[in-house]
């Protein structure tokens, strides 16, 4: 298949270019969030995998499609939320492609393809009361992300490939791979949240000491270590202004709206990443207390203490709201 290993290479180059990044580019919204949503397209509109190699899989493609990036570093051993970009090779986001994500297991191209994972599209913007400037001064700022749900039976290195629709045909793309599956091990959903003090806006003279949003999100008045196991929380591991990701910003405009919503029930706490707000001097020791190798990262917590959901990357707000509903209580 030579056509397929040009494809390959082509794409590994391209690929570098943003792999570390889910960036986009574009004018913002104006809208609410979730002008852009989209449910994930339905399996029968792409190749089932059959028992083909990813390279046979791939070799459905008419060419060389977008860039497709992911937005995460942990893989875990079972259902796997798999969130990623899609970009044109100059770097601009596609907010409206139609994507399938399709892994093997292996380093290489050979491996059984499992597939195809349709992905959603979830709208990362916010109402613009709660858009921060951080966010809308960023030219980067990433407006959407796509999320597909990927099942991965066991341990070790995974290949993964994408197809994309573009009427009755496919284009191709080869997929960095973020790390092996059980690299990394954070707390994950049923498991107890441990408990560290997270600074809070009446513990320092400066709230830019514990804060990197512009303006101040309201997401410091409480302190986990005092809150764990008494009132439902969200926790928010994410740095606006230093994100290496770009979707720190994002995030926590997303987060400050829904607390709009369910802030006298449930505690709303962001947590910046860096020591003294400064990226050479390493992470805070809450990040390497939840054993986070990324950002930006959210834990939403149930009364008892017990991790209810544990999402890396970017979320919408229908996403973030659905998880807290299920913690919060009442109507």
């Amino acid at each position: 298949m030579p056509r397929v290993r040009r494809l390959v290479a082509t794409l590994l180059a391209a690929t570098a270019l943003v792999a570390a990044a889910l960036a986009g580019c574009g004018g913002d919204s104006d809208d609410g969030g979730g002008a852009r949503d989209r449910p994930a397209p339905g399996p029968a509109d792409f190749p089932a995998a059959k028992g083909q190699t990813l390279e046979q899989v791939l070799s459905a493609s008419s060419g060389e499609g977008p860039v497709v990036s992911p937005a995460a570093m942990v893989l875990r051993q079972g259902e796997n939320r798999f969130p990623f970009g899609v970009f044109t090779p100059g770097h601009e986001q596609i907010t409206d492609a139609q994507v399938a994500i399709y892994a093997a297991p292996g380093a290489g191209l050979q491996g059984q393809a499992i597939g195809p994972f349709t992905a959603r599209i979830d709208d990362l913007t916010t109402e613009p009361a709660f858009r921060a400037e951080t966010t809308s001064s960023d030219p980067d700022a990433a407006q959407v992300v796509y999320v597909a749900e990927i099942p991965l039976d066991r341990a070790g290195a995974w290949t993964f490939g994408a197809l994309i629709r573009e009427g009755d045909t496919y284009t191709g793309s080869l997929l960095p791979t973020p790390s092996k599956v059980g690299q990394f091990d954070p707390p994950t959903t049923g498991d107890p949240a441990p408990r560290v003090h997270t600074p809070t806006a009446d513990e320092v003279a400066d709230i830019s000491e514990i804060e990197t949003r512009v303006p101040p999100d309201e997401m410091h008045e409480e302190d986990l270590a005092d809150v764990l196991g008494r009132k439902p929380v969200v926790l928010l591991f994410a740095t606006p202004q230093l994100c290496q990701s770009r979707v720190c910003g994002p995030v926590v405009d997303v987060a400050e709206q829904v607390k709009r919503e369910f802030g006298d029930r449930v505690a709303f706490i962001h947590q910046e990443v860096y020591n003294d707000n400064e990226v050479n001097k390493g992470v805070r020791p809450q990040m390497r207390v939840y054993r986070l190798p990324s950002e930006p990262w959210l834990f939403v917590i149930d009364r008892s203490g017990q991790l209810n959901a544990a999402i890396e990357g970017a979320f919408g707000v229908g996403e973030l709201q659905d998880a807290v509903r299920r913690v919060a209580g009442g109507p």
